[in-house]
């Protein structure tokens, strides 16, 4: 007999939920109880009843089938839910809740927070842009020198990151100015050099051009000499 009463616990079946809905329904508009409701809608609905009366859906919650139906138009109105019309394949017309405008304003809110989210991440790079700049040169960066790390990111579109590898390239050069550094990201863009690592192997293909080649009497101890980017 238990094993019959768990089989039959089984056989109710589950819901699946996003999570974004339990955990962003207040941001999306909703109170508790409409969000109870959608989840009754849609436990109805994967049963097989596309267009669950107020007096079925308030069977299944702590408030009246009047308080459910004031939910549902609440609903309707604002935008969360639709009732479509539809066609069985005999031809029968019958009315169905729809949730597709819930979908597609829960699809705008999480683009939203993404964007956002990358807002932030791309603020907080620059900021430490600045950090590495002012850090490198020993002093507070001067307004022309400012508004030309501004010109790099948003005229230029070079990666922060980029920014930092043509920075470090400037100091192992011995080259600790921003026109030195203006003319390391000319060459990398006209070269399309996009990442930190093409960057390192397109530095290192000029280095290896200038390396004094040894002679066959004796190896060359010399230093590897810097790449001049301003004689480029």
């Amino acid at each position: 007999m238990e094993k019959v009463n768990l089989l039959a616990w089984a056989n109710e079946g589950n819901i699946s939920v996003p999570t974004f809905l339990i955990t962003q329904f207040k941001n999306l508009k909703l109170t508790e109880s409409e969000l109870v409701l959608i989840l009754q809608v849609i436990s109805y609905q994967n049963k097989g009843n596309d267009f669950p009366t107020p007096e079925e859906l308030s069977t299944r919650m702590t408030t009246s089938a009047d308080i459910c139906a004031n939910m549902l138009r609440t609903l309707v109105q604002k935008g969360i839910i639709n009732i479509t019309d539809e066609y069985s394949p005999d031809g029968i017309r019958f009315e169905k809740y729809s949730l597709q405008p819930l979908w597609e304003k829960m699809i705008d809110y999480f683009l939203l927070l993404k964007k956002a989210e990358e807002s932030t991440i791309k603020r907080n790079s620059e900021d430490d842009l600045y950090t590495c700049f002012e850090t490198e040169f020993g002093r507070p960066l001067s307004p022309f020198e400012i508004e030309t790390l501004a010109m790099w990111i948003d005229d230029d579109r070079h990666d922060s990151t980029i920014i930092k590898a043509a920075l470090k390239e400037a100091v192992i050069s011995g080259k600790l100015n921003f026109r030195y550094i203006d003319r390391i990201l000319f060459e990398w863009k006209k070269n399309g050099v996009k990442t930190v690592e093409q960057a390192k192997s397109y530095g290192l293909k000029f280095r290896q051009k200038s390396r004094p080649q040894p002679n066959s009497q004796k190896q060359s101890t010399q230093p590897v000499p810097i790449y001049n980017w301003l004689e480029s």
